[in-house]
């Protein structure tokens, strides 16, 4: 276990912010596990909701701003392409989040610090710990820095990554006609999952992929069936 100051020092260096507040920082990086074996300490359920809200207003005020010319649907879809999981496991990578966050022994013995869930919630919770601790501006400086390329990546690829959108209008060409995504394989521990999706037209197998979530593997799936021949449609 980390003392104190290295602690403290050793996140606010990966985050590049000082808290005034050392206490929301700490408490950002507590899992439940951790205070039902020490009855002391607040998890950091309350700051993840808070810091869900707050990344959502701050990656769409970027989009909104970015491109007015973009549809109500069309923000949306970007929108959540940015605030998913795998943002936020980006995030937490960079910053090394997992050196960081504090667990019940059983957890931790279980892989918990690099279990997704428990690295994106503690990504959120950090977001509000700044907030908390300064005001919207600059933890909306904080989020733009860590997801800047991420953001404008998906909205200058926003019509070339949505692969299940494109596949439907192909399906839908020929009235009548039934798309189904159908998990076949799931690998993998908890925190390192691999999903195998198979993607069928009047349960004709079109496309397969894999991901490691069940919404990358689809999209893997459905691009798959669209770089086929034609008639495989």
């Amino acid at each position: 276990m980390k003392s104190d100051k290295a602690f403290f020092s050793g996140i606010e260096k990966n985050i590049g912010y000082v808290f005034e507040n050392k206490g929301l920082i700490k408490t950002a990086l507590t899992h439940s596990s951790y205070v039902n074996e020490n009855k002391n300490s607040r998890d950091n359920e309350r700051l993840e909701f808070l810091g869900d809200s707050i990344l959502s207003l701050v990656v769409s005020n970027y989009i909104f701003n970015y491109k007015s010319n973009l549809k109500e649907g069309e923000l949306t879809k970007i929108r959540a392409s940015c605030v998913c999981e795998k943002s936020l496991i980006n995030v937490a990578n960079k910053l090394k989040i997992g050196d960081y966050i504090r667990l019940g022994k059983g957890e931790q013995n279980s892989g918990g610090k690099k279990r997704t869930s428990i690295l994106a919630d503690a990504t959120e919770a950090i977001i509000a710990a700044i907030y908390l601790d300064s005001d919207l501006e600059t933890v909306s400086k904080y989020v733009i820095l860590w997801l800047e390329d991420t953001i404008v990546s998906a909205i200058k690829h926003k019509k070339d990554s949505d692969y299940k959108s494109k596949l439907q209008e192909e399906i839908q060409k020929v009235k009548g006609r039934v798309l189904k995504y159908e998990v076949v394989d799931v690998e993998g521990p908890d925190h390192d999952r691999k999903f195998t999706i198979c993607v069928y037209c009047d349960n004709k197998l079109i496309g397969k992929g894999q991901g490691n979530s069940k919404k990358e593997a689809e999209q893997n799936a459905a691009q798959d069936a669209l770089s086929k021949p034609n008639d495989n449609l």
